[in-house]
């Protein structure tokens, strides 16, 4: 087999090597997702004093990453998965090892904070999406189920969030944010590393060659063609409301609402620290419980409980009660809930959207979900400000708790639960390159069949997408 351009590929048919080397990238960058979710909230309180500013700090952060998601997928495949990857990481290693830089030269001003996170927030998607969307193809050549591989990319990606949890809790509390913020960079130059050499002479992980050139024209209609793929099914429609709604609601959790409460009840970024931890640590048995009996179950009754069980009670708990033991048990449950769903809608995804569309179905389901996202630190930060910590924690879990009722009350969920034959799902069959332009037998451009399904935010324990 040969790659694009006429290398022979390094990365032959039944080689673990690539599923490997997106596995350890993807634990490298959650490990320094981790680490950004707690210093840079901390590090935004400790050098402002103020959780509105903090709360703006992710707003800058975020808005960028719904920006590229919204409109990246068609030049991810262009420039090819694993350039894109490698890009991604090195820009957003470079802007993150800055603010720590300029703070210590006593140069750092309030905007060149915001500036720098939304540099992180728009560079640091794209590469998330092309590791993500080469899963499929890599576990068909390592010769794995694809729901095995989508819990095991969920599995790994929990533990490193609670690893890296752990450790940013302890650094901060003893170090500093801003060392954290210098190792979190170091992170994504290790990512960038280990997709450089693992990836190389993998077909789905190189540029486009035999599709037509990236004009405005091309790049309007695989926009267009993206999004109405997405928009064809109820479930669909159900899933990216649902999800967008508790993205912005978590993202209020992770970016202001603990870090204030674990800086005025819980003694500080330690116990934050060892709250998200437990969370990732359960988060991790949930996925891989799911990824070992999972599929024995309906799909969503399984996605409702877990919902229900990872959603609103973190929010009730910490607005009741000012000690840690508490919070600590409800974000043991919490984890373990939210676990399961990742796996689910992956599955789903990779089930119903052909290769050929991954990456744009991706962007665009993606861009929607995260519709809210911004807007979610702002809001908590604002209405912590106005109205105090505990009525804004009691609201947001009641809002919570009403949206993840969704798939309860709606028949269109039902959907979920109705899975192709085998030999029809991605990755199932003969290891072959059907990238975008390739026009691989058995494709068709848009599917009446299917649907994509965006991925959630981790949940209230979980980390926002690398910002």
């Amino acid at each position: 087999m040969t790659v694009p351009g006429g290398k022979e590929a390094d990365a032959a048919p039944g080689s673990r090597g690539p599923l490997t080397t997106v596995l350890a990238a993807n634990a490298v960058s959650i490990t320094g997702n981790s680490l950004t979710l707690i210093g840079v909230p901390w590090f935004a309180l400790d050098t402002t004093g103020s959780p509105g500013k903090a709360g703006f700090v992710a707003f800058c952060a975020a808005l960028p990453v719904l920006l590229s998601t919204l409109a990246g997928g068609p030049v991810i495949d262009r420039l090819g998965r694993r350039r894109v990857s490698i890009a991604s990481d090195l820009i957003c290693g470079l802007a993150l090892a800055s603010i720590p830089l300029l703070h210590r030269l006593g140069v750092l001003e309030f905007w060149m904070l915001c500036a720098l996170m939304a540099v992180t927030g728009l560079c640091h998607a794209p590469g998330e999406m092309a590791r993500h969307v080469l899963v499929p193809d890599l576990a068909q050549r390592a010769g794995t189920a694809l729901p095995r591989a989508a819990s095991l990319y969920d599995a790994v990606a929990r533990g490193a969030r609670m690893t890296g949890a752990a450790i940013a809790g302890l650094l901060v509390a003893f170090l500093g944010a801003d060392t954290v913020l210098f190792l979190d960079a170091a992170t994504f130059a290790l990512s960038a590393l280990l997709v450089t050499a693992g990836l190389r002479g993998v077909p789905s992980a190189e540029p486009m060659r035999d599709g037509p050139p990236l004009s405005p024209a091309r790049y309007r209609a695989d926009l267009r063609e993206g999004y109405a793929y997405l928009f064809r099914a109820r479930l669909m429609l159900g899933i990216m409301v649902m999800v967008m709604v508790t993205n912005g609601l978590s993202q209020s959790w992770s970016s202001v609402l603990l870090p204030v409460h674990a800086r005025e009840e819980l003694g500080g970024p330690a116990a934050q620290g060892l709250l998200v931890s437990v969370f990732g640590g359960c988060a991790l048995a949930g996925a891989l419980l799911y990824g070992a009996v999972g599929e024995r179950f309906p799909r969503r009754a399984v996605f409702a409980t877990g919902f229900l069980i990872g959603g609103a009670p973190p929010y009730v708990v910490a607005a009741l009660t000012d000690t840690t033991a508490p919070l600590l048990v409800t974000m043991a449950a919490a984890g373990f809930g939210v676990g399961v769903l990742n796996p689910i809608l992956t599955t789903v995804m990779y089930e119903k959207v052909p290769e050929a569309l991954r990456s744009r179905v991706v962007g665009a389901s993606t861009a929607g979900v995260l519709l809210t996202t911004p807007l979610g630190g702002l809001a908590a930060g604002f209405l912590v400000e106005r109205v105090g910590l505990t009525s804004t924690l009691l609201g947001i879990g009641g809002l919570y708790f009403l949206t993840t009722l969704a798939p309860l009350v709606f028949p269109a969920w039902r959907e979920m639960d109705i899975r192709p034959p085998s030999a029809d799902i991605p990755g199932g069959g003969p290891a072959a390159d059907t990238r975008p332009g390739s026009d691989p037998a058995g494709s068709d451009p848009v599917s009446s069949s299917g649907s994509s399904t965006p991925v959630p935010a981790p949940g209230p324990g979980g980390t926002p997408p690398r910002r």
